[in-house]
């Protein structure tokens, strides 16, 4: 008994995830009937704090707004995208794009952690961000990182000389982004566009 017990549970471990795009504010709803239809979804939430005229009230935000991830055989898209509220599945050349086990745990582990989380704009080494705050506000550069640091890399082009400062990569915001060979596309399901919106 335990051995088909191991067995089920290595056999689940394998199985991949995927992102769903859902409409915006449907999140909760998506990942809700996903699981009355079967599937496993992971939907990543976070605390905050919003304030109205008639007082605060504290919310369960999607740390990754309009998306939502699901675990399940790839034959069986048909009940996931009839699913209301969901556009469609992000993939690559027409075919879904599995998102990696680890991350997944990851996002997970700080969900499930006392740790302070809330979403923040991709910023990936290459890409040219701007200082939003600071004594270095409104510097432009590309983001580099050397171990655990965060570099700003400032070039003298006609010098072909560059310099780098140390940064808090959460000061900084994304200006340019490098265009990818493998652009992610939306699967059918999504009528509108077929490619990823543009930052």
């Amino acid at each position: 008994m335990q051995n088909s017990a191991a067995a089920g549970e290595r056999m689940i471990s394998t199985v991949p995830w995927y992102a769903l795009h859902t409409r915006h504010q449907h999140e909760k709803t998506v990942a809700r009937l996903l699981m009355g239809k079967g599937f496993e979804s992971f939907l990543p939430l976070y605390a905050t704090v919003h304030r109205w005229k008639n007082g605060v009230k504290q919310l369960a935000l999607p740390l990754f707004p309009c998306y939502v991830f699901v675990r399940g055989p790839v034959d069986r898209w048909l009940p996931v995208l009839t699913t209301p509220g969901i556009h469609s599945v992000v993939g690559f050349g027409g075919m879904p794009a599995v998102i990696p086990r680890s991350e997944i745990e990851a996002v997970r582990r700080v969900v499930e952690s006392t740790a302070k989380a809330e979403p923040h704009p991709f910023i990936k080494c290459g890409d040219r961000v701007r200082i939003k705050s600071g004594s270095l506000e409104g510097l432009e550069g590309v983001l580099l990182r050397k171990k655990s640091q965060w570099k700003l890399l400032l070039s003298v082009e006609m010098l072909e000389r560059s310099v780098a400062v140390e940064i808090d990569a959460s000061m900084a915001e994304r200006v340019y982004v490098a265009v990818s060979r493998r652009a992610p596309s939306w699967l059918p399901g999504d009528r509108s566009s077929s490619r990823l919106r543009p930052v």
